[in-house]
């Protein structure tokens, strides 16, 4: 079973011996000086020994990712560490997921790095033992703070198949105690920085132990052979699907395009282990993702040629599928209870939360396991393989290499009138399930037209960035029509349900009532939003 750890620390430098650093390799200076600190303890030195494992070509170690297996102080085990963006914390911010002592990389581990590793298997680079003498730093009431670890380090390449190459250095490393990295913890460790400082530290250039050690043990290549010995993997320049595209001054369409495509790719990988751990929001971010780069492949065919990118459409809407399986459900769960909750207890007749508890476990049972099997299995590795020599090679026509404003202008307004037809088309159709299906084709159409703009905007700048957010306000009020049909079909389910055993299903029909209604008013509210949101002017920045 792994634990997860929440760390926020801050790495500074020394000279080798305490004399050149003023900072001796157990005696700090006077930390009380540091705000709340009242007093320092020092809690022993320890012997650390630590391996770690990545890619041959440090695809970990490129994205600030860490696994290790140590032995010596508390903490023995493996160790995985993953960054973690809080732009209010200033230091490095990871999570250090632990897992027990084994002889090779636990599953539950390598499975939270396999959209990095894809296929390459890991293998030990780097071996660190550390001497460590840790300090801990209390408040007056003897509560933690922090803990303050003065580190001699040995790094040692493990290169079988060549020379040894060592490494050796003093680093210092102030972490905070568990729950205390926003305010009062930033402030604490800024007066832990000052009176270091002060001491002769600075501030390391490395942001990780591993990330020193692989840049001071790297092996020297010599200036002629250098381009020759890139990372293996790293993406190169390929030639055009039509033609070798002549060079051209400025931004192109093609840049522009595949700058987003890398973002959507890059948002797919580091998500991966966020929804493998659960984590709030990240099968939802993961699914637009997915739809995003979908979107893009479809709007932007001129850029990117189609004979390469429909087949990876294909995979991308069998992952959104998979990542939505269960989602959808608890989404529409949630609408219901809280719908529910509304109702006066007067007009909730039978058993109708213990219902609807029981539909949505049912239809829910089995989803998680459902999408870690996908996650798992050979057609999601081969989509990230496949995405992976997309960027590498990308399969760019002719228009990629034109001055990128008319290009996405064009795309962003074909896309619009797509959007308006289909929203003009749904508007004449009567009400009932033909409108609804109507107006979920516009809302697919809003979709793919503010990605197609989101795309656009580092080109056109200003203008679509404001077009991506009036597009985004049809998408919203005709997802809120779409998320009411569901939700009238679950209800009628519901109902049916409840006949068939004898209970009452007045409460169901109650819930449908209210959300026929808002779907109605959300069909009132279209024609003003939509004739507001076309005004010729709000397209006129995009006639590039």
């Amino acid at each position: 079973m792994a634990d997860t750890v929440r760390e926020i620390e801050r790495k500074y430098e020394t000279a080798a011996t305490g004399a050149a650093a003023g900072i001796d390799a157990v005696r700090l200076p006077d930390l009380t000086r540091a705000g709340r600190v009242a007093t320092v303890a020092e809690l022993g030195t320890r012997a650390l020994d630590a391996v770690y494992y990545d890619t041959a070509d440090q695809r970990l170690a490129a994205d600030g990712i860490t696994l290790r297996r140590r032995t010596g102080g508390p903490d023995a085990g493996w160790h995985l560490k993953l960054p973690v963006a809080l732009p209010e914390v200033t230091g490095a911010v990871r999570d250090e997921i632990r897992a027990p002592l084994s002889d090779a990389p636990p599953r539950e581990l390598t499975a939270l790095v396999r959209s990095r590793t894809r296929d390459a298997p890991l293998v030990p680079l780097v071996r660190l033992r550390t001497r460590r003498t840790v300090h801990a730093l209390e408040d007056a009431a003897g509560r933690p703070l922090a803990e303050v670890a003065v580190d001699d380090v040995r790094a040692r390449r493990l290169d079988p198949e060549g020379a040894a190459r060592t490494a050796r250095w003093r680093e210092i490393e102030v972490e905070l105690a568990p729950g205390s990295g926003r305010g009062a913890g930033q402030k604490l460790l800024d007066e832990v920085e000052r009176v270091l400082i002060g001491a002769g530290a600075r501030p390391a250039d490395a942001p990780s132990k591993l990330a020193r050690a692989l840049a001071e043990t790297a092996p020297e290549i010599a200036p002629e052979t250098a381009p020759e010995t890139a990372r293996e993997g790293a993406a190169r320049p390929a030639p055009a699907a039509d033609a070798d595209l002549p060079h051209r001054p400025g931004r192109t369409a093609g840049d522009v395009v595949l700058r987003y495509v890398r973002a959507q790719v890059r948002a797919i990988v580091e998500l991966d282990p966020a929804v493998r751990r659960d984590l709030p929001d990240a099968v939802h971010q993961m699914r637009v993702a997915t739809r995003r780069l979908r979107s893009a492949f479809r709007s932007y065919a001129k850029v990117l040629d189609r004979a390469a990118t429909d087949p990876l459409g294909v995979e991308l809407k069998w992952l959104a599928t998979e990542l939505g399986a269960g989602r959808d459900q608890e989404v529409l769960a949630d609408r219901l209870a809280g719908a529910l909750a509304g109702v006066p207890r007067t007009l909730r007749l039978g058993p109708v939360s213990a219902r609807l508890r029981t539909w949505s476990a049912r239809r829910r049972a089995g989803a998680r396991e459902r999408l870690l099997a996908a996650l798992d299995g050979p057609r999601y590795l081969a989509l990230l393989e496949n995405l992976h020599a997309l960027l590498g090679a990308p399969p760019l026509r002719r228009p990629a290499a034109r001055p990128a404003p008319p290009v996405v202008a064009g795309v962003v307004l074909r896309d619009y009138r797509r959007l308006a037809h289909r929203i003009e088309a749904a508007l004449d159709t009567p009400a009932g399930p033909a409108r609804d299906e109507a107006l979920h084709s516009a809302r697919k159409a809003a979709k793919r037209t503010r990605y197609a703009a989101e795309a656009a905007s580092p080109a056109l700048g200003r203008p679509a960035r404001a077009f991506v957010r009036r597009t985004k306000q049809v998408q919203q009020l005709l997802g809120d029509h779409q998320d009411s049909v569901v939700a009238r079909a679950a209800l009628r389910e519901l109902a049916t349900q409840a006949r068939r055993a004898g209970e009452s299903g007045f409460t169901f029909g109650l819930l449908y009532g209210r959300e026929e209604a808002l779907a109605a008013r959300s069909e009132r509210e279209l024609p003003d939003l939509w004739a507001k949101v076309s005004r010729p002017r709000h397209r006129a920045g995009l006639r590039a």
